[in-house]
């Protein structure tokens, strides 16, 4: 009677393996924690001297009252009503009415940007800020001179013009933002890539190893 042997499979190890798995995770654990991976960025305000301001404070506006005084998440609904307000301000020329922005003490640093992201987006030509208050309303368009012929002016938009100028400029700062991420953090990646290369030459020689003790 033949008796018929199983052949149990070997599982081999190769040393380093776990951790050529772990270090990728631990790297994105510490990217994450450091945050690492955040693009900070900035915007460019414009705000009256103080002779301007004065001069801008005496004009009178019936001004319609938004309080902020907490996070963005709760402020929600006020946010939103205060960006059609501005809209509807704008699209109309009112220089009846005005906003007035009040910045309560418990109101969040997130929220004030927010308010000047609105500026921004809306093209709010005249917002002051006075304390804790922003005073935005419109000026009324200067009369035409009747002496003076009527010119027909080509309005383009500066930023369309020049869309090819801030795609090129947002590459480089994203360029310039991962070299420096590279810079800052190279032992990682480089103890990293190390590794991986001692544990090829590693499972190379184990499988030569291998076949030659299976001969």
């Amino acid at each position: 009677m033949i008796e018929k042997r199983k052949k149990r499979k070997k599982l081999f190890y190769v040393p380093g393996m776990i951790s050529l798995v772990l270090i990728p995770l631990f790297c994105l654990y510490h990217f994450y924690r450091v945050e690492a991976f955040k693009v900070y960025h900035s915007i460019d305000i414009s705000l009256p001297d103080s002779n301007q301001k004065k001069a801008l404070l005496v004009i009178k506006r019936n001004y319609h009252v938004f309080v902020l005084n907490n996070t963005e998440d709760l402020e929600k609904t006020k946010l939103n009503d205060l960006q059609l307000a501005l809209r509807k301000m704008k699209r109309e020329h009112d220089t009846i009415n005005g906003i007035k922005i009040h910045l309560g003490n418990e109101m969040s640093y997130e929220v004030y940007i927010k308010v000047l992201d609105f500026f921004a987006i809306e093209k709010m030509p005249i917002f002051i800020q006075n304390d804790n208050d922003f005073l935005v309303f419109m000026m009324p368009k200067p009369k035409p001179k009747k002496d003076l012929k009527r010119i027909v002016a080509f309005k383009c938009s500066y930023e369309e013009v020049n869309r090819e100028y801030f795609l090129e400029q947002a590459r480089k700062r994203k360029l310039q933002h991962d070299l420096a991420l590279y810079k800052k953090n190279w032992i990682l990646f480089f103890a990293y890539f190390g590794i991986v290369v001692l544990n090829i030459f590693a499972l190379v020689k184990f499988n030569k190893n291998q076949n030659y003790n299976q001969k």
